[in-house]
């Protein structure tokens, strides 16, 4: 790869994945159709994708450890609710037709921004709810579902988890954003990675270290942003991300 293509994979990476950083996921949007555009088969595309996330939620959690806006037995429990359809989804993408699924993706992406836009007081405070057993089983469920769509598919699971975080623990966008990208970002993107890896799908490892480089300080830089922009700033961001990847996924461009 010459010098201007990789500049142009560093600088689609450092956007896509500053912009995920401020709202809560989207990093494929940009990122994996870049990927694509430069030569890689889908698979080995989505592979690659997976592997650069991961320093899109370590960017992140530096920037969040850092500030202390991280509630640490809640981010456990979203990675090890989510750990298993991770590794489930990772290994059937394998066998699915991608267009389908994708398509599919796209609508209810679509349909997340639309309910957001609809509700305009929606995370702007937070309003814990949902804490006692039985609702924390069946947000545990849920996100295990969300799980499976992370491990199989290319870009938006994050906004789901932003979202969900959001309508039944009653988080605000900033608590959302901040749990998301460490627990989506940095543990269900590591472990995708690797369980693919494992199933058989290749990693073009030749990219991988611009890739990283351009994840790390997009990951840093949303996160820093996140914590000086207000709510509302942050849930335009979200509605706009959701809007424009459930379009891209829904119509196949």
């Amino acid at each position: 790869m010459d010098f201007l293509n990789t500049l142009g994979l560093f600088f689609g990476s450092l956007v896509s994945n500053t912009l995920a950083s401020l709202s809560g996921g989207g990093a494929g949007l940009i990122q994996f159709p870049l990927l694509i555009f430069l030569g890689l088969p889908f698979t080995i595309a989505l592979a690659t994708h997976k592997v650069a996330s991961v320093a899109l939620g370590l960017g992140a959690a530096i920037k969040h450890i850092r500030a202390g806006s991280l509630d640490w037995a809640l981010t456990g429990y979203v990675i090890i609710a989510g750990m298993s359809g991770v590794i489930l989804g990772a290994n059937i993408i394998l066998f699915v037709p991608d267009r389908i699924a994708e398509a599919l993706l796209g609508g209810l992406i679509l349909a997340l921004g639309i309910y957001s836009l609809t509700k305009s007081s929606l995370g702007q405070e937070s309003t814990p709810r949902h804490r006692d057993r039985k609702s924390m089983l069946i947000g545990g469920l849920t996100l295990a579902v969300i799980g499976i769509l992370n491990g199989s598919l290319t870009a938006g699971t994050g906004l789901f988890v932003t979202l969900f975080l959001i309508r039944w623990f009653g988080f605000d966008y900033k608590q959302a954003v901040a749990l998301t990208l460490v627990s989506v970002g940095l543990f269900w993107n590591g472990i995708g990675a690797v369980s693919m890896y494992l199933a058989g799908a290749e990693i073009y490892w030749p990219w991988i270290p611009v890739l990283l480089l351009g994840s790390l300080l997009g990951g840093y830089l949303g996160a820093h942003l996140a914590s000086k922009k207000s709510n509302h700033v942050i849930k335009r961001c979200f509605e706009l991300l959701t809007l424009l990847i459930g379009l891209k996924l829904l119509i196949g461009v």
